[in-house]
């Protein structure tokens, strides 16, 4: 028995962990999960990789776990795919017919979080939950409001909640910065009203 996939294993999740979530989000907590849970499935697809059933327990066990984790917690879309990765990972370093096949599939998976993670992707795409003090009813008017207060461009804005007595909205806003030197929607609004 070789043991080079656990030594693969063992470098894979610490890219992923430490080269690259902690210095993209920093966020110390989840470091012990990612690296817990990576280890447990490895060494337990690592026992179940004699039986005959190792396939479908693994995926069992894959299944299980995110459901136990993802219940615990509230986490947001980028902790849930590294932590599926940190699972894949250790299902890989387990399950793998070959070093050379846990080697390429946890590179895949690396760079594809690096790439769908990386801070230039979409980097003007924003997502943000707003408390407004005052209470609209009127979309179009939710929206013109949203632009000039982000100074960007509102793309949706899912009204969560209005309430009148308070005279306030609870919204989530999905919006896009403006190019770096480029005018911001209220200004090209300007423009457009001055040329007209």
């Amino acid at each position: 028995m070789t043991l080079l996939p656990y030594a693969i294993d063992l470098v894979a999740i610490a890219l992923l962990t430490f080269g690259l979530y902690v210095p993209r989000h920093r966020r110390r907590d989840l470091v012990v999960a990612f690296l817990g849970v990576n280890a447990g499935v490895l060494a337990v697809c690592t026992v179940l990789a004699s039986s005959a059933v190792a396939v479908g327990l693994g995926l069992g066990l894959f299944g299980v776990l995110s459901i136990i984790r993802l219940r615990s917690t509230e986490l947001g879309q980028q902790e849930v795919a590294y932590y599926f990765t940190a699972l894949a990972l250790g299902l890989v370093g387990g399950l793998a017919s070959s070093p050379a096949t846990a080697g390429t599939l946890s590179a895949f998976l690396l760079v594809v979080v690096w790439a769908g993670d990386h801070p230039r992707l979409l980097r003007r795409y924003r997502v943000h939950l707003l408390h407004l003090d005052r209470a609209f009813t009127d979309h179009p008017t939710l929206l013109a409001h949203l632009e000039v207060l982000l100074g960007a461009r509102v793309h949706t804005a899912d009204v969560v909640k209005v309430d009148h007595v308070l005279d306030t909205t609870l919204v989530e806003v999905r919006y896009e910065l403006p190019r770096v030197g480029g005018a911001t929607p209220a200004e090209q609004a300007d423009r457009v009203g001055v040329a007209r």
